[in-house]
């Protein structure tokens, strides 16, 4: 192949010639932009999926052809060639995950060979991320580390920076893509295909497919961006105008007169006819034609040599012209017209491709794997301080396995759950591998931190840390010592957030008799509550299926304390046998709800918030915070939605939400409501059915409620598929307004059966009205705001007025039409048994004085995000304490300001350190902290000398200062200039103190170089 590349390399033509007549025909395809004409863009692309019917690996190599025949390096190796045959060819690449296998593998002729075909233009690497991410169902932290690793990559073989984002698959299209992954990482454009039809219809009529999108209320015009809605829906060419190898679909354009079927003059009136159309709908002399779709160009060759004719005797026909184009020269070309576009706010959710076909349920589909997304993302987080920390092992063990699972795992269908199952299963594999060197990582840092202050230095630490991934379902080996036999249990709690964290830290442990001493040895506050029979079956056989092995009876309780931890830092704790006065051990009360004797209300809560149940039916009635004065009302339900059946005009499936009526879920017999009170926090335990259990938790300290809900096997006996809501009730008049967070950052104002762009015709009121949801929901009135948190992505909406409601699990029948070609109905096998899949997770509520709900969601959401990260060793009994029994790299006096969060903190290949600052409030949303923020970078930094300091895009691929000055700037209509306003932005690093300033939603990204010669951490 290099041979062959490098001859080619050599005699690069500007012409392709054939035989036509006997002859050889010469196809000019030189020709550029012609004013004054119609101008076709043609643009070579492929679509490659990171994952979807086939695994990431299946699709590289083109194994499992029996589902689907893809092979992506047949399409990079023979599009390498068919560039080279003619300089005037391009062709547009996208996955870097799969861009990168094939680059690995190639020799270094070749790479010089792809080094040139970038440099010239012919082959443009666009969004350039590892995948096309999701847009609903990723966070925001996902969505800029998976295209950071992408765009670093292409600048350091390339030296070049992408320039257009190219999100044309996404099921709809959310804010923060257009400001943060696309202005704030220096894009000029970003093109897509998927917009609700109705929107669709109405832009085509008024030609506003192009458009200036304004991503960020706060960020003003500095956030807007050039955006272009494909005109036919699809990234595919026009109709008849599709060159895959043995594909028949569309007639090849048939040049030489001594054969039959000459159709060069059809071939043209096609081409202006198809050009025309769509000119009708496209502001300007220029539009686009996507010249490829899914996995296409595997014989590249094919579609080459029928462009090159197009171009040919189009252009000799004259009505229109044609061209091979990129997405950025047709951007540079729309952008020299110097013309007003329309501006476009907000976002693009929810999107239906027709009328009841809302692709709405797939923010919640595979629950199970969403969640495991979101908390390998906040480890992530974590891992890469602690290896920076101790310094980063270059030949291993490192974080970049569960950098790479966790960047393919953002694709459009991987945690959007639109993957057939077996690629589902490779997702969680991919995730699992990563997680297990990243816990290597962890506590090797563990080992070192917790021996010498020098830790940099240290290669085999004597203490063996260990962790557990499946705590939640209360499998945790290291916990399980019986330390009434002379050992103790030390506990390293380490907060990953920049700011003091105080917290309650629940572990399953063997032994009730148990105290807990902090690192000086003072036994502090715990309590002792019995895992009740529910999770002692679901911990057996979820533990059982992922060990591979049958696993002990275990723990029997859960002990709790509340640990406080230092920001970037950790605290140690020490579990011995013993029982103090300062330990409680629970015992349950049983409450039979609707007996005579229990007739009054029950209450918990023994803090500022109180939650009064009812003694009839054993439902909460009543959030009662004595701090705040908000006394509210409170009901909450479960719900299931029946999804409609296969052979209506609409299934209900892994994308599509189709409900076909309520059933409200009634506990299926009286079972008592089971109370337990303690020091630390109480919780009531329900079984609403045989197949949902609740916990719901309310600590002293806090003031918001937890609700643990274990939902599963979704019965199908019945043969209906059920989709399980919960509807959080109360009295607030939101007049059908609500407001859901976009990926986790801006919050947006929705209002039910109501589109700001157009009047909306409502055919599915309960579907059409669900957005995405990754931080949480909130509804306000003139008084009151009620706000739910989610751990991970799910759908929701406000149905009715004072109510919310969240989608928590999915189990349907049949599949929606839309290429999976599975239904969504998880199982899990352990040996010879197999059952629906459970879901296990948490959301959390809590009502505040309006204009004081921001607080809790702002910094209780990285709390979410970001937990705290237990480890854990066994000691014997002589074992007093570690050496350094807790750390915080920060100056012991300094802490963020609490409207700002840490990002990333990572060390790079070359030692420099990648910083990521983050304001976490918008402009207005809160009185006192969307505000300026300053952070001191010497404080942060308490034991290192900042060298050099760039600020740098968001993707980290240049500095910022050259991505503004190289950005393009647009007119807006009704603008009187387009010159930017005055969007708030922090100044430059002040070189002596060195601060950082952050505006209202600001993120900041440096590149900072230490001097080594200092001491470490």
């Amino acid at each position: 192949m290099a041979g062959f590349v490098g001859v080619f390399l050599t005699v690069v033509l500007t012409v392709v010639s054939v035989l036509v007549e006997g002859n050889y025909m010469v196809y000019d395809t030189a020709q550029g932009v012609v004013p004054g004409k119609l101008n076709v863009h043609l643009v070579p692309h492929t679509h490659d999926d990171v994952g979807w019917l086939k695994t990431v690996d299946q699709y590289y190599v083109g194994s499992n052809n029996s589902i689907q025949v893809a092979c992506v390096q047949n399409v990079l190796d023979s599009l390498i060639t068919a560039l080279l045959a003619d300089k005037n060819r391009k062709f547009i690449y996208v996955e870097q995950a799969f861009f990168q296998r094939w680059w690995r593998r190639q020799s270094e002729a070749t790479k010089k060979t792809v080094q040139i075909l970038v440099s010239t233009g012919q082959l443009e690497l666009i969004n350039g991320g590892m995948c096309m991410h999701d847009e609903a169902a990723t966070h925001y932290i996902d969505m800029i580390d998976q295209t950071t690793l992408g765009h670093r990559y292409i600048k350091q073989q390339f030296n070049v920076t992408p320039r257009i984002g190219w999100q044309i698959d996404p099921f709809g299209h959310s804010a923060v893509q257009a400001y943060l992954l696309g202005a704030e990482v220096g894009f000029d454009a970003l093109f897509f295909a998927r917009i609700d039809y109705q929107d669709r219809a109405k832009r085509r009529d008024e030609k506003k497919l192009e458009f200036i999108w304004q991503g960020s209320k706060t960020q003003g015009s500095s956030s807007q961006i050039f955006a272009g809605a494909f005109y036919a829906g699809n990234y595919e060419p026009p109709t008849g105008f599709y060159y895959e190898i043995n594909d028949e679909s569309s007639p090849v354009v048939q040049d030489d007169i001594n054969l039959f079927d000459y159709n060069v003059q059809e071939r043209v009136d096609a081409f202006v006819a198809a050009a025309l159309s769509q000119a009708n709908v496209t502001r300007s002399n220029h539009i686009m034609w996507t010249m490829g779709t899914d996995f296409k160009y595997q014989y590249a060759e094919t579609w080459f040599r029928n462009m090159d004719k197009l171009i040919h005797y189009v252009n000799q026909d004259g009505r229109v012209n044609a061209l091979y184009s990129t997405p950025s020269i047709y951007t540079d070309t729309k952008h020299a017209l110097n013309e007003a576009w329309p501006l476009k706010s907000d976002d693009f959710f929810p999107y239906a491709d027709r009328i009841n076909a809302y692709w709405t349920g797939y923010f919640t589909s595979r629950p199970a794997i969403k969640g495991y997304v979101r908390t390998m993302s906040g480890y992530y987080l974590a891992a890469r301080q602690l290896e920076l920390f101790k310094g980063r092992n270059k030949s291993g063990p490192t974080t970049e396995s569960l950098a790479d699972a966790l960047a393919i795992a953002q694709h459009h269908d991987a945690v959007t759950g639109t993957e057939k199952q077996h690629v589902a299963n490779d997702y969680a594999k991919r995730l699992s591998i990563g997680y297990k060197e990243s816990e290597d990582v962890v506590a090797a840092a563990f080992g070192c931190m917790t021996q010498s202050s020098s830790f940099s230095e240290c290669k085999n630490p004597p203490t063996k840390f260990t962790q557990c991934p499946l705590l939640n379902i209360s499998y945790c080996p290291a916990t399980e010592v019986d330390i009434s036999q002379g050992k103790k249990l030390a506990v390293l709690v380490y907060n990953s957030l920049g700011w003091k964290r105080t917290s309650v830290v629940r572990i399953p442990v063997i032994n009730e008799n148990v105290t807990v001493s902090d690192s000086t040895g003072k036994v502090i506050l715990s309590q002792i509550i019995p895992i009740v029979n529910a999770s002692i079956a679901n911990k057996k056989f979820y533990a059982t299926a992922y060990t591979g092995e049958s696993t002990s009876a275990g723990p029997m309780y859960w002990l709790a304390f509340t640990a406080e931890v230092p920001p970037l830092g950790f605290s140690t704790y020490v579990i011995s046998s013993g029982k103090a006065s300062d330990s409680a051990s629970i015992r349950p009360r049983s409450y039979t709800c609707g007996g005579a004797q229990n007739s009054s209300a029950v209450e918990i809560g023994s803090g500022n918030l109180k939650l009064i149940y009812s003694g009839n039916d054993g439902t909460p009635t009543q959030y009662i915070n004595s701090r705040s004065s908000v006394n509210m009302s409170l009901e909450q339900s479960y719900t299931y939605y029946a999804g409609e059946a296969a052979g209506t005009d609409q299934a209900s499936g892994a994308y599509v939400f189709r409900p076909n009526g309520t059933s409200e879920i009634q506990p299926e017999e009286k079972i008592p409501l089971r109370v337990f009170k303690g020091p630390l926090y109480d919780e009531v335990h329900q079984m609403i059915n045989s197949w949902i259990y609740q916990i719901t938790r309310v600590y002293k300290e806090k003031e918001h409620v937890e609700v643990e809900f274990t939902v599963g096997p979704i019965p199908i006996n019945d043969k209906v598929g059920k989709e399980i809501v919960t509807q959080i009730k109360s009295n607030i008049g939101n007049n059908k307004t609500f407001y859901t967070d976009s990926n986790g950052r801006d919050f947006l104002e929705r209002i039910r059966d109501y589109r700001a762009d157009w009047d909306l015709e409502v055919n599915q009121p309960i579907a059409g009205n669900y957005y995405p949801i990754n931080l949480g929901i909130y509804i306000k009135d003139k008084n009151t705001e009620l706000s739910v948190l989610v751990d991970r992505s799910v759908g929701g909406s406000s149905i009715t007025d004072g109510e919310v409601e969240i989608m928590l699990h999915r189990r349907l029948l049949y599949d929606d039409g839309r290429g999976v070609d599975e239904s969504l109905n998880e199982t899990v096998c352990v040996l010879d048994t197999c059952s629906g899949l459970t879901v296990q997770g948490k959301y959390y509520l809590r009502f505040d004085p309006l204009g004081e709900g921001s607080k809790w969601r702002r910094s209780f959401g990285q709390e979410i995000y970001s937990p705290f990260l237990l480890a854990f060793t066994e000691q014997d009994d002589t074992w007093t304490n570690f050496a350094i029994p807790s750390f915080s790299a920060m100056d012991s006096s300094y802490s963020l300001p609490d409207n700002v969060a840490i990002l990333t903190l990572q060390e790079l290949e070359d030692g420099t350190v990648l910083l990521r600052l983050a304001h976490l409030y918008e402009d207005g949303e809160d009185n006192d902290l969307s505000v300026m923020a300053t952070v001191e970078l010497k404080k942060v930094f308490r034991n290192k000398k900042i060298n050099k300091i760039k600020e740098m895009s968001l993707s980290a691929n240049q500095e910022r200062e050259e991505m503004v000055r190289k950005r393009l700037s647009w007119k807006v209509e009704g603008s009187k200039t387009n010159k930017q306003d005055n969007d708030l932005r922090g100044g430059p690093v002040n070189p002596v103190k060195l601060t950082v300033e952050l505006a209202p939603m600001e993120i900041r990204t440096f590149i900072i170089d230490f001097n080594s010669k200092l001491v470490q951490y």
